[in-house]
């Protein structure tokens, strides 16, 4: 069967790239869409260059410009968009609405994945506030596709490791902390960490396939469904030392977004549900939605293989 054509929208942010990447690597012809303000920044501008160089193709079009976005749609078979929904970095997710738009219009599109890549949000409908916002976007998105009866898959990725690994999922900081750590409850509640690569991988295996049409695939690689105290461990055995843990309750951790800016809170938000209400690990998933069954090839990064690379020379 012929690969589908492959259009990314976010194609040079921290996911995108990674799934131009993964399209590439397995057989689509793929476009970035090249919007006009990443012209003058350049680290996008490189990264775009340097997915060309890989042999991706670039397309011009703006959110802005609904024309142009039509013509950019009508090249591929499937959209993606991987836009950022992080607060302390760029926050657009309701610019989908024109993609849709656009998609409705153009009518060739088999398959879109809106900007998801995290918790399911189907099961969040009661997120604490201001963390919420992110959550009612995404919900709108998704309304406004099934309405437009576009076909889709919606990913839940769940942790980045990149965010939450590398941090020991701590506040404030993506790499480990030297000695002292926050754990939050008793530190045993499980939570799903999955390498961003991996991401990108099962991401693309899905839009060709049809067992995940209309559908959310869960990725939840079975070693990686782990407490925090056990990816902490992992840490602690890799680097010979054991760190001071201090414990805050779910109240506590509540408490402190009185004295945050607003992004904290929205982060403080999501890291009670993970980590307090185990919103990713309290609810079952049937095979034919987990990645790691569906597509039993693919060779997930463990969080012990992850972390090494973050040991101090």
């Amino acid at each position: 069967m012929a690969k589908g054509k492959v259009l990314v929208v976010g194609g040079t942010g921290y996911i995108g790239r990674r799934l131009v990447e993964a399209s590439l690597r397995q057989g689509h012809e793929t476009f970035v869409l090249q919007r006009p303000e990443i012209c003058f920044d350049i680290d996008k501008i490189q990264t775009l260059l340097a997915l060309k160089k890989k042999g991706a193709r670039v397309v011009e079009g703006s959110f802005s410009d609904h024309r142009s976005l039509v013509q950019a749609v009508k090249m591929a078979d499937v959209v993606i968009c991987p836009m950022s929904g992080l607060h302390f970095r760029t926050h657009n997710l309701l610019l989908q609405l024109k993609l849709v738009e656009a998609i409705k219009e153009a009518g060739n599109i088999k398959r879109f994945l809106p900007s998801e890549f995290g918790m399911d949000l189907a099961r969040m409908k009661d997120h604490l506030k201001p963390g919420n916002v992110t959550v009612h976007e995404k919900m709108e998105v998704r309304n406004a596709i099934e309405d437009a009866n576009i076909p889709f898959t919606y990913i839940s990725a769940n942790c980045l490791a990149g965010y939450f690994v590398g941090s020991l999922s701590q506040l404030g900081t993506l790499v480990p902390p030297k000695d002292n750590l926050t754990i939050y409850g008793d530190g045993n509640v499980k939570v799903v960490y999955v390498d961003d690569d991996d991401v990108a991988t099962y991401t693309i295996k899905t839009i060709d396939d049809p067992r995940t049409l209309n559908k959310t695939l869960y990725i939840r690689p079975p070693e990686n469904i782990l407490s925090q105290r056990e990816l902490i461990g992992i840490w602690e055995k890799l680097i010979g030392k054991e760190l001071n843990k201090k414990s805050i309750s779910g109240q506590e951790l509540l408490d402190m977004k009185g004295d945050v800016d607003y992004v904290t809170q929205v982060i403080i938000c999501r890291v009670y549900h993970i980590f307090i209400d185990g919103c990713l690990t309290n609810f079952k998933v049937a095979e034919d939605e987990e990645a790691s069954k569906l597509y039993p090839e693919v060779n997930y990064k463990r969080m012990d293989e992850f972390l090494k690379i973050y040991i101090p020379n």
